[in-house]
């Protein structure tokens, strides 16, 4: 049976800075494709219109 954390008991606060150290890096944002985009924008404007949304 796995091991459950008491929950009663607040955090240590050396408890709480090593969560927050521990916090993953975010990654780069990468370029916005322009075609991916316009073919977006191309699906949400059929979709305005009343087209179908395919299947």
């Amino acid at each position: 049976m796995p091991f459950v954390a008491d929950r009663t008991t607040a955090p240590t606060a050396t408890a709480a800075s090593a969560a927050t150290a521990a916090a993953p890096r975010r990654r780069r944002a990468l370029p916005a494709d322009p075609r991916t985009a316009a073919a977006l924008q191309r699906a949400l404007d059929r979709r305005d219109n009343g087209a179908p949304i395919g299947d």
